[in-house]
């Protein structure tokens, strides 16, 4: 079998597309896998460390404002489109996947145009402009959340998988606390705001942190590597663990009893897998507003808390962490309702939804 697997920008898109391409190399050892991305993000630097062929194409986003910058987007996505059909004429795959990003239009659409069969993954609750332009031309539509499979006129094509990161999470070693300065006998809160943190939270937990002080649990604070240097340590009592970045997250979230975090959609996959109580502060800043809508699915079946950013103020933070880590009756809830979102098998499901389209195919 031979795949082309295609997602940019950021691991919200990367992270599944590369947990997709595991899958296939796990059920399929003699399977063949491209990779194409961007010549510019930061794909180009992460995807050739797995093994995974690399190919980069130039190709920019649209502005969502009336820009000549948009001018020059709409000749290189026509010259990537002459691209793309040149190395799937080449490299002659079976399928092939795109998985978000921009950089996934050009792909998606010439396979479309060679008669080559296509899927997409959307990690979010709501469609990005990619996907909602790749849709209308693909075999098979993978989603994340069941919320999403209604904003499609296409239903028939649509298959709810959950985010594929979450299949990966469970085989992540826990990691050892001790490792990681922490103690091993005490309760841990995680705040962890991605990895090169957020202005806006960083400055607000400079002081929020203080309302921790000396407290029977630990908090660690990952403040992304942009702002670990703004922290004064002195602040704060031994409980309190402040550091730029963790290497293995998703580790450390085994022995993790709160998590406060945006509502990214990979993010929210290992929750739901892990079966981690969090308090979910959705990023204003991204389109369309989608980590609110993400994290509004969770809200609404009452498998997370929320904290709107312009909410964290005072001691909020305080009392809703404290209430997950006291009130034994409200965590079973929300982890009860976690198991309802079923993304832990995310990967098998794409592969097998993949297997049956190439049968299809052939029949």
């Amino acid at each position: 079998m031979k795949v082309v697997i295609s997602a940019g920008g950021t691991g919200g898109h990367i992270y599944p597309a590369l947990a997709i391409a595991n899958k296939i190399k796990e059920k399929n050892k003699d399977a063949e896998i491209l990779y194409i991305g961007t010549t510019d993000r930061m794909e180009k630097d992460i995807v050739p460390k797995t093994g995974i062929k690399f190919v980069g194409i130039k190709v920019k986003g649209l502005s969502r404002k009336i820009s000549l910058k948009n001018i020059n987007s709409v000749l290189l996505f026509l010259r990537a489109i002459a691209k793309c059909k040149n190395i799937l004429k080449k490299f002659k795959p079976d399928v092939v996947i795109g998985v978000g990003g921009y950089v996934s239009a050009p792909v998606v659409y010439a396979a479309h145009k060679l008669g080559i069969k296509s899927c997409i993954h959307e990690q979010n609750s709501s469609f990005g402009v990619t996907n909602k332009f790749a849709s209308k031309f693909v075999d098979r539509i993978f989603v994340s959340f069941k919320s999403s499979i209604d904003l499609l006129e296409n239903k028939e094509k649509v298959i709810y998988t959950g985010n594929p990161c979450g299949e990966s999470a469970i085989k992540v070693e826990p990691v050892k606390k001790e490792t990681m300065n922490l103690s091993p006998n005490k309760k841990l809160v995680l705040i962890v705001m991605g990895s090169l943190g957020s202005k806006t939270i960083c400055d607000k937990m400079k002081y929020m942190l203080t309302l921790f002080n000396n407290k029977d649990y630990e908090v660690m604070f990952v403040t992304g590597k942009n702002y670990y240097n703004e922290y004064d340590k002195k602040k704060y009592t031994d409980n309190i663990k402040i550091v730029p970045y963790v290497d293995n997250l998703v580790g450390l979230l085994k022995k993790t009893d709160v998590l406060v975090s945006r509502a990214g959609a990979s993010t929210l996959s290992e929750i739901c897998s892990l079966n981690v109580p969090s308090i979910l502060v959705p990023s204003p800043y991204v389109t369309e507003n989608h980590q609110f809508k993400n994290a509004m699915d969770l809200v609404k079946k009452e498998a997370a808390l929320m904290i709107e950013e312009k909410d964290l103020e005072g001691d909020i933070l305080l009392r809703k962490v404290e209430d997950l880590l006291t009130d034994k009756l409200l965590v079973k809830k929300i982890k009860n309702n976690l198991k309802s979102f079923e993304m832990t098998v995310g990967a098998s499901i794409i592969y097998n939804e993949i297997i049956k389209l190439l049968e299809d195919k052939n029949e």
